[in-house]
């Protein structure tokens, strides 16, 4: 109670949409460590819900009010878009990408007050980078890939709708992920599942390509979407990664050293960049830095190891 004899104010909630995914796991997991109250909203139940409040929805085919509904009845005034991800083909895409964002801000528009909205975007909206270059927020994007396209899409949708006032919105320009969970459609998380399955009778091929990309844990990328749903930033673009550009087979070989596989296991050769993501991805955040109070903080060899960890069923790694 409070001094007046009032019950304390409940901190609004935190609508996570994608709440399944490897994002909405970490992101759901930090903000129960900082006291808010998590509604998960996926397609899909997860497994194991261990009490978690969770509604299973399809948010690209939901219709806006019975959204709204559940957001006013939930008491939430942040919601976290980490729907979406690698999809194919261009209905896919647009579906993921572009109506389901258009679907949640309608939903946050029909709400009394504006909602907090941080859309999570990619890097790959600014386009093919020149090698040995950072894009900053200030760069115009050119994506050309159709999941670069409509994830910029959605981005600028949020972008409008704060201009309209309609939701109080924050876009995060986020580069590849590694750690805990990290979903096998991604460089590493293949060459786990292959990594997994290698014997010397049956050893794994991985290919890796001459390629440099910024790459940021999981953890990290939760910890800047925490300070975004708090930070005096709106209407604006932020990105989120290491600063650096990595090349490909240094992971590889933090992964292979993770894993430790009996002599004979592992094959590698490498091969011209076959990849949604390009052959140079770096992001400038400095932004993140100055607008967030934000910095990465799990280096690579920590994150590649849990990484490898939580891959066994039998050795989870807490998204610290």
């Amino acid at each position: 109670m409070t001094a007046g004899g009032r019950p304390p104010a409940r901190r609004p909630a935190v609508a996570v949409l994608g709440a399944t995914g490897c994002v909405g796991r970490a992101v759901t997991a930090a903000f129960e460590r900082a006291g808010r109250p998590v509604l998960g909203v996926a397609r899909r139940p997860p497994p194991d819900p261990a009490g978690r409040r969770f509604h299973p929805l399809d948010l690209a085919a939901v219709d806006a009010a019975e959204l709204a509904e559940l957001l006013a009845a939930a008491g939430v005034g942040t919601v976290v878009n980490a729907a979406g991800g690698w999809v194919t083909g261009p209905a896919e895409n647009e579906r993921a990408h572009v109506r389901l964002v258009e679907n949640v801000l309608d939903a946050c528009a029909r709400l009394p007050d504006p909602v907090r909205l941080v859309q999570l975007g990619t890097v790959h909206e600014y386009g093919p980078l020149p090698a040995g270059t950072a894009a900053d927020e200030t760069l115009v994007p050119r994506p050309e890939s159709v999941y670069a396209r409509t994830k910029l899409a959605g981005a600028e949708a949020v972008l409008r709708a704060t201009r309209a006032g309609a939701v109080d919105g924050v876009v995060l320009r986020v580069v590849n992920l590694c750690g805990p969970d990290v979903s096998a459609a991604g460089f590493l998380g293949a060459a786990v599942r292959r990594l997994r399955a290698a014997t010397p009778d049956r050893p794994a091929e991985l290919t890796v390509a001459d390629a440099r990309r910024d790459f940021l844990d999981v953890r990290d990328l939760a910890a800047a979407v925490l300070a975004a749903a708090a930070a005096p930033v709106t209407g604006q673009v932020v990105n989120v990664g290491r600063g650096e550009a990595v090349p490909l087979s240094h992971l590889l070989d933090l992964l292979i050293a993770a894993a430790a596989p009996p002599p004979g296991a592992v094959r590698l050769r490498t091969a011209p960049v076959d990849s949604r993501g390009g052959d140079w991805t770096l992001a400038d955040i400095g932004r993140a830095a100055r607008l967030l109070g934000w910095r990465p903080e799990v280096d690579l060899p920590t994150s590649i190891k849990d990484m490898w960890d939580a891959s066994r069923a039998d050795h989870p790694v807490e998204h610290a």
